[in-house]
């Protein structure tokens, strides 16, 4: 049963690999597009806490809880979107499939690491601008994914600490056709950004028993700021539209527009919470980002800034009993949690916000550590107010962790 669980999830996820769009927020418009969740769907089920690291799941958000790894994980996510679009002439439903994450993880000692991928930033929208006197379609697509090796080490029984290098690389194309009334040709101006860059973070785990049953847990991650390159190229065509909507080239040329370095923001994030080790915890996160030096990639827009950034968190689990020997849900996680961000991005003088609230399950694979994990959340992003949109989103994820059998060898004395 699990082989066929773990087939299908490979089909599927590769199909949306190869076929994602990942967003059709209008926000993923400005700077990079979309920030995507860094992290496990476990993790994103708490409130997007990474405070956990144990001997069996993965932990895409602190290094240093790899150094926890006692088995050799295999991690497979991927989320499903529904989102409604309201602005304050008009509104829109869409919805997206995403790859979430693919990773593995292996345990050598006091020592573990990992490697994998993660679809970073992602852009998507289709946005439609009418005058009197013309036409403006703005669309775009793309977005940066991220390769990551990390590095964790069990220093104490208390105390781990890792390292996380990645390599971010994608493209990004910006398209805007105009059209005037009653003029037989248009303008279509393409611009294309290849994005690519070095990042590094820092990840520390404190955990310590202070009753016989409690134990207190911490975890901070430091990522300093980096730079990542932006090669860009544009396109400016005169074209005409023929009845099936297709865009036909009359003349083009190709305009020379600088490279440019882009400063991506440093980010600290610090966590506490306290739980019974294996029957449930609760905890909460703060964020910060100083990212009030970013800018656009190409384009410099008069009521578009980037503030420091914050953002808090908090969730937990419960385990009724994690080894029952009958009774399959008593061996079930479940999850929920609420977050809240303020994000960099400021139109009109006014933050766009965005907050969630998820729950989700864990549910074990036979009499093994592997579980799979399904996550539900609702949330929004912006307001109607100050000429702006709200997005209302569900977002329903899906993994697979494997370990045990999978990748050990038995021995027989």
């Amino acid at each position: 049963m699990i082989k066929r669980i773990l087939v299908t999830i490979l089909v599927v996820t590769t199909s949306v690999l190869y076929s994602q769009q990942g967003t059709s927020s209008p926000y993923s418009f400005f700077g990079r597009g979309l920030q995507n969740f860094k992290g496990t769907i476990e993790n994103r089920s708490m409130g997007g806490l990474s405070i956990l690291g144990d001997s069996i799941h993965l932990n895409l958000q602190n290094p240093a809880g790899f150094g926890n790894l006692k088995l050799t994980t295999y991690s497979i996510g991927t989320t499903y979107t529904t989102l409604s679009v309201k602005g304050a002439d008009e509104s829109y439903n869409t919805d997206n499939a995403t790859l979430e994450y693919l990773a593995v993880g292996i345990p050598a000692g006091k020592f573990g690491f990992g490697f994998g991928l993660i679809p970073y930033n992602l852009v998507g929208y289709r946005l439609t601008e009418i005058t009197e006197e013309k036409r403006n379609q703005f669309t775009g697509k793309g977005g940066v994914n991220k390769v990551f090796l990390n590095a964790g080490y069990q220093v104490t029984d208390e105390l781990s600490i890792g390292a996380d290098v990645s390599y971010s690389f994608g493209s990004i194309e910006n398209k805007v056709v105009s059209g005037r009334k009653e003029v037989q040709y248009g303008t279509r101006e393409i611009t294309t950004s290849r994005l690519s860059g070095l990042g590094l973070s820092f990840g520390l785990m404190y955990n310590k028993m202070i009753t016989d049953k409690l134990q207190l847990r911490s975890s901070v991650v430091s990522s300093p700021s980096f730079e990542i390159r932006s090669k860009n190229e544009r396109e400016l065509a005169t074209i005409t539209i023929d009845q099936q909507g297709r865009e036909l080239v009359v003349d083009k040329q190709d305009i020379t527009i600088a490279d440019r370095d882009m400063d991506i923001p440093a980010k600290l994030e610090v966590e506490l919470g306290i739980g019974q080790p294996n029957k449930w915890f609760v905890g909460g996160e703060y964020g910060y980002t100083n990212s009030d030096d970013f800018t656009n990639r190409t384009v410099s827009l008069d009521n578009v800034t980037y503030e420091n950034a914050w953002k808090f968190g908090v969730g937990g689990f419960y385990i009724p009993k994690y080894n029952a020997l009958t009774g399959y849900f008593k061996r079930v996680t479940y999850r929920a949690g609420f977050r809240y961000e303020e994000t960099p991005l400021h139109i009109n003088n006014h933050s766009i916000d965005e907050f969630g609230i998820s729950f989700g399950v864990g549910l074990p694979v036979r009499n093994g550590f592997s579980n799979l994990n399904l996550g539900f959340e609702y949330g929004q992003r912006g307001t109607t107010d100050f000429g702006l949109v709200r997005e209302d989103f569900f977002n329903f994820s899906l993994s697979l962790s494997l370990n045990d059998k999978w990748f050990r060898k038995i021995k027989f004395n």
